[in-house]
């Protein structure tokens, strides 16, 4: 149901303040790691065709590669500017939803400002070493996105953790301080949402616990990029068990998220996830089935393409802890 739940406005930066020195900023490893019961199913709805070669190729991925020269980037009108500025204060101003219980949607969160410091530092990390990659399998079969681990590696082949990828023995980069920061502030505001929406005086904590995130899973969708409905819970028994919540950032062109209690696409829920919004989902939400059936192209914010000239697509953070 729609919702009001922050009941003041974002007029600050979670990337403004340092982060608490007992704060697990050096430790980090989304919407990716999805364990279902059957490799098989995995391989059939997630990904392309085998490859010649089983090998993983680290080819490098530019998630904002550099504007060619003589193409000629014209700003946007001022009226473009002006309705962009509308869009982002509407959402902000809706606040949020309670889609279940433990399952919060807060749109337009981020703000742009913020959204074009979170595709910078991405792209930073992703040309470097424990980059982005094209995820896949043994036989060949890649999946239909491009990955990068923070903290934790997650392998699609073997639905584990581990501090190295296996196919080059790269360390996955730490989970930005920034990032820490904006997560926790999302987990506030929910409660609070949460707490207003509350028919009884139930401490929200119980119905969405906090989190302190050791894993993110940064997945790029290319226009035609999906992700099958799945499970996460291939994070520690206790983590699964106290129902601590995934935490989901999305920035660019939007995408159709399909949500429900098994793999019955027929029964699932869909909502819309834009550019900016937050969601989250633990409690009794923990296990959803989730998925990514459609990325709308040319939906980004024109001035979040212009300010970082981020190829055609969604990205999308997902942080846990294991």
């Amino acid at each position: 149901m729609d919702g009001r739940g922050r009941d003041r406005g974002r007029c600050s930066s979670p990337f403004k303040h340092p982060i608490p020195p007992n704060s697990p900023a050096a430790v980090g490893g989304g919407g990716g790691s999805g364990s279902n019961s059957s490799s098989d199913y995995k391989k059939k709805q997630n990904s392309s065709p085998p490859s010649d070669s089983g090998e993983t190729k680290l080819n490098i991925f530019d998630i904002c590669p550099p504007k060619q020269d003589g193409i000629v980037v014209l700003n946007p009108p001022l009226f473009a500017k002006n309705r962009e500025r509308r869009n982002e204060m509407k959402q902000r101003g809706e606040r949020g939803q309670v889609l279940r219980e433990g399952m919060v949607l807060l749109k337009g969160y981020i703000p742009l400002i913020d959204q074009v410091k979170i595709v910078k530092r991405c792209r930073d990390l992703g040309m470097g070493s424990g980059g982005f990659y094209q995820p896949g399998y043994g036989d060949g079969t890649k999946l239909h996105l491009k990955m990068m681990c923070l903290g934790k590696n997650w392998d699609p082949e073997t639905n584990q953790y581990s501090l190295q990828r296996p196919f080059d023995g790269a360390k996955p980069p730490h989970i930005p301080p920034d990032f820490h920061r904006l997560i926790q502030e999302a987990i506030r505001d929910s409660h609070a949402l949460i707490q207003q929406h509350s028919k009884t005086k139930t401490n929200p904590q119980l119905i969405l616990p906090s989190i302190s995130p050791d894993i993110c899973i940064v997945n790029f969708y290319s226009q035609d990029g999906q992700l099958g409905l799945h499970q996460d819970k291939d994070e520690s028994e206790q983590s699964l068990q106290q129902g601590l919540p995934v935490v989901s950032f999305s920035i660019g062109d939007s995408a159709d998220f399909l949500y429900g209690d098994d793999r019955d696409m027929d029964k699932a829920k869909k909502v819309v996830l834009e550019s900016g919004d937050v969601l989250i989902f633990g409690g009794k939400s923990r296990k959803i089935f989730h998925g990514v059936t459609a990325v709308h192209p040319t939906t980004a914010p024109n001035l979040l393409l212009k300010q970082t000239n981020l190829r055609p697509g969604r990205l999308n953070l997902t942080f846990r802890q294991y």
